[in-house]
């Protein structure tokens, strides 16, 4: 079992990359507060020594995606929360990112992932690779279209993807 200190500072560090990620996946606030609990009590006991930051870092990830999916998959979790009330909680967010963010959530799961690790957390393909456990060429494949997809949906080539 982890340490006080320890714990602390990963939810420092942690906490807004797992929340995101569970916000991308699950759309639900409610939903995205569990998981985040899960994931925090999974690092409390767990004993695996990171070999550095990165490790670490992909770690969270990693277990909060495979967390999002394994609640995603289970039979009760019939209830979904609009688009719209997301998009309402953060109130300081601009009109842009919104938009933004309405069309990265709207996306197949298989792009959300790729796209959040690449655009928002700054992996490259070969880490998101790495992460995933899918072909580096596999990950290139899905930023292009994915890109595609938010180009379209965006409306041409206003942002710079």
């Amino acid at each position: 079992m982890r340490s006080e200190e320890e714990v602390s500072r990963a939810i420092e560090q942690y906490s807004d990359i797992v929340r995101r990620l569970c916000m991308i996946h699950l759309k639900n606030y409610a939903d995205t507060e569990d998981i985040f609990q899960t994931v925090f009590l999974k690092y409390v006991l767990s004993s695996i020594c990171f070999e550095n930051k990165e490790h670490e870092k992909s770690w969270f990830i990693r277990v909060t995606i495979n967390a999002c999916k394994d609640l995603l998959k289970n039979f009760f979790h019939s209830h979904t929360t609009s688009l719209d009330e997301i998009l309402e909680k953060p109130a300081e967010m601009q009109e842009e990112h919104k938009e933004v963010l309405e069309a990265v959530i709207s996306l197949p799961q298989k792009y959300r992932d790729v796209v959040y690790l690449h655009y928002y957390e700054g992996y490259t393909a070969p880490e998101i690779s790495h992460i995933l456990g899918k072909k580096v060429n596999t990950i290139y494949t899905l930023l292009t279209r994915s890109k595609k997809m938010l180009r379209e949906k965006l409306g041409g080539d206003e942002y710079e993807w």
